[in-house]
């Protein structure tokens, strides 16, 4: 962990006289605030803090640090300079995770065009669906494709995902063709488990929000495993628009519900802080909300 920060978060939680209001000053979250000061506590081998209800109050211990952060602070805001025209170059590794989907549709090739233009970056991309603690995973940008962010997330909204409803002809054969939402309840629902496994979202031709509860033999938190089995006639699937298009397009997969338009999710970058924000992520952040913008590629 980066004890210049640390150290600066300290002071800041000092001088405001609480966590979450250094958290406001520092535009991080809380969850962050609290990790920077239990790695400072860890650094110095004492308690730094009186908690009590009311307010925050320095200990012994406290006092003395505080007065050596600020100093430490003032002799690393003066080097800070001293990089040249480099300082603002894209450059380093960037470590970047996000579902295995959105990688194979659409990361994968963004990463490519993005090293291509700043080569002096790398990127280390993990496949995970789960939420990860970035500061203890030292992940730099999680991307997520929801639309419940937790509120003390530090997150950037690149683009928007448009999910289809469908199944397989084989599956349509057997088991006939829903022509209303409602329908569904009489199909078997191949379910992703992050998205609310048993309530799928539409607005209806005329603009009113639906809710249908659905079920199914099948149920994963990978999409793309829902995505196969649909195409195998397993059930039918809700999917991002872009894993399903090509196989809809192909004639291995049929949209279904045409008057009817699945809930949008957001596509969110989220990072720990927007302070003192690397020139490499910040040129990935910028890059990818042009990449995920409508007609932006």
């Amino acid at each position: 962990m980066d004890r210049i920060t640390a150290a600066r978060v300290f002071v800041t939680i000092a001088e405001r006289g609480s966590m979450i209001a250094a958290a406001d000053t520092l535009d991080m979250s809380r969850a962050m605030v609290t990790r920077y000061l239990a790695e400072m506590e860890e650094w110095a081998g004492a308690r730094l803090l009186h908690r009590s209800t009311r307010r925050l109050s320095l200990t012994d211990a406290g006092d003395l640090t505080l007065a050596r952060c600020r100093r430490m602070l003032e002799v690393a805001d003066e080097m800070a300079v001293a990089a040249g025209d480099d300082a603002d170059t894209p450059q380093g590794l960037l470590r970047i995770t996000c579902s295995q989907s959105l990688a194979q549709a659409e990361l994968a090739a963004a990463v490519g065009e993005f090293l291509k233009r700043y080569p002096r970056t790398a990127v280390d991309l993990q496949m995970s669906n789960r939420a990860v603690n970035l500061i203890e995973e030292r992940i730099d940008l999680a991307l997520r494709v929801t639309n419940t962010l937790e509120p003390n997330l530090i997150a950037r909204q690149l683009g928007n995902c448009d999910s289809v409803v469908c199944a397989a002809p084989r599956y349509l054969r057997e088991r006939g063709t829903p022509q209303r939402p409602q329908d569904l309840a009489g199909h078997n629902c191949l379910t992703y488990t992050y998205f609310g496994k048993s309530l799928w979202q539409f607005t209806g031709p005329e603009g009113g929000a639906l809710t249908v509860p659905v079920s199914g033999n099948l149920s994963a938190n990978e999409d793309l495993i829902l995505l196969k089995a649909a195409e195998q006639g397993a059930g039918i699937a809700l999917q991002p628009r872009y894993s399903a298009d090509a196989l809809i397009a192909a004639g291995k997969l049929v949209a279904l519900l045409p008057s009817y338009t699945p809930l949008r999710m957001g596509i969110y970058g989220i990072y720990t802080s927007r302070q003192h924000m690397a020139p490499a992520l910040r040129a990935m952040l910028d890059f990818l909300a042009s990449w995920f913008a409508p007609k932006g590629r």
